[in-house]
Order: structure tokens, then sequence, then C-alpha cells
């Protein structure tokens, strides 16, 4: 398989492979590009939840921003956890130095099973600042609640927040409908023109842990690859909905996806 493009991964580790970094590398490789990284924190979580998060450096993210992308530069950044205030000025400033027009937001807030990475300093600069330097913004339910300090329970509720994301300066939104109840999950894409709904069929399983890492850096490669942005939210959700179905059924807890789900093995290897 030849490498199509070429992405750059700001986001935090989850030492269980289910979410974070992890997920987005793997991500990133079964769509065929190649994965770079600057990693914002180490966590220690298993699929039962958050341990401990032992944050990087400010400085040092920068420097893993800067120093890969002046050598390998990037199609397209994907953005993960950004847990502090201090953090998202220094990922602001290497962006504004680097340049590249394609990067897709996932203000990662909360996890899975309930511990918030991210405090509220944190999320006023992600909202007033960071939102406007990127070209689409991936959140789930709760965290679109948070920015839009709106309360989410219908499809309809869900537009209303993407509108209010539209006006706080967001290019694009996709926000990501799983935490609401029904047979089918709805996730909604907009932007100052257009409102689209993809349906997918819900899948009955506990194991969900990494979905929204996984989806915003499925829907960065496509856009690496050149994809428009809305087929790269179709493609996205394509893919998750795949990985979801095929999980290993890892852990006790919230347990990862199959993000191989994509790969087929070259016959020299089988």
């Amino acid at each position: 398989m030849q490498i199509k493009s070429k992405v750059l991964i700001i986001a935090g580790s989850d030492s269980s492979g289910g979410a974070g970094i992890q997920a987005d590398i793997k991500t990133v490789t079964a769509l065929g590009s190649y994965a770079m990284t600057a990693i914002t924190a180490v966590t220690a979580q298993n699929t039962t939840g958050v341990k401990s998060i032992i944050s990087i450096n400010p400085k040092e993210i920068y420097d893993q921003i800067i120093f890969s992308s002046n050598d390998i530069r990037p199609d397209a950044i994907k953005i993960g956890m950004l847990h502090s205030a201090k953090v998202i000025r220094s990922v602001i400033k290497s962006l504004d130095q680097i340049k590249v027009r394609k990067i897709v937001l996932d203000p990662v807030m909360v996890a899975k099973g309930g511990a918030k990475l991210i405090d509220n300093k944190a999320i006023n600069l992600l909202r007033s600042t960071l939102i406007k330097k990127v070209l689409m913004i991936t959140p789930n339910i709760p965290e679109a609640e948070i920015l839009t300090n709106t309360k989410i329970k219908t499809k309809e509720d869900m537009i209303v927040a993407a509108q209010k994301l539209i006006n706080l300066g967001a290019k694009n939104v996709l926000i990501k409908g799983g935490h609401l109840r029904g047979k089918f999950v709805q996730d909604i894409y907009a932007n100052s023109n257009d409102i689209n709904i993809f349906n997918s069929k819900r899948v009955k399983t506990k194991n969900t842990h990494g979905t929204g890492c996984t989806l915003s850096s499925a829907v960065t490669t496509f856009l690496s690859c050149g994809k428009p942005v809305k087929k790269s939210c179709e493609l996205g959700i394509k893919y998750v909905n795949l990985a979801i179905k095929s999980n290993p059924n890892y852990g006790i807890g919230h347990g990862p996806i199959n993000h191989l789900n994509a790969i087929s093995i070259n016959k020299k290897f089988k």
C-alpha cells in the first residue's frame, strides 16, 4: 500500500490503546496515511476509567509540533485533548507558524467513564480563540452543551447548538449524536450554508471507547487525501460504524473498537 498523505495528531495518550493518540495513529494508518504526533498528556487508564493524567510541558508540545512539521509537512492536523489554557496557547502559537489549512478539532472534555479532562479556563480559550482557527470542530453532545451553554435532548437541539458554534466562528461543525437514545444515531453536519444529517443504525454494544477520537482522525485523514469536508464526514462515520460492529470485546468496561476493520493483509504476509 502506498502512503496517501501525512497527518499530524496533537492529543493525549491512552495507555489502554482504545482512545487518544493510540486510536488516532491506528485510524490514520488503517486508512492508508502517515501519522506524526505531538503528545499533550499521558494518562493511566483502562476500559473502566482514568486513574491519572500527567501533563506535558507546553513548550515540549510546541517543540514536537514545530520540529516534526518543519521536516515532514502535514497535509492535515487533528487536535484532541488540550487540558489547559497554557497548552492551548502553545498549540495556537505553533499553528500560526506552520500554517496548515486542514485542521480538525475534537474538543475532548470528558472521558467515557465520566472523568473531566479539561479545566474551565481552557474551555473558555478554546471557545473564544481556537475554534476560529480550525476547519472543523467535532464535539459530542456533552461537549457541544458545554461549548454553547445549550441543553441538547433532540436532533433539533443539536442543530441549534451547531448554529451557535458557527456563530462563535466555527467554519464546519459535526456534532456526534451517540449520546441520544434511539434505534438510529444521528450526526449533524453544518456550516453557514448547509445542514446535513447522517443516519446510522445503532449497534448495541458497551464497546465504544475511543469512537470520538477515531471519528475525528478518520475525517482528518480523508480531508488530508483531498476529499471535501462533507464527504470526509460521511466516510469517517462509515469507518467508525464498521469499527464498532467488529469490536474485539476487550476489557470489562467500555472496550475499544476495531480500528483494523479497513485493513486487508497483503497476500505476501498471509
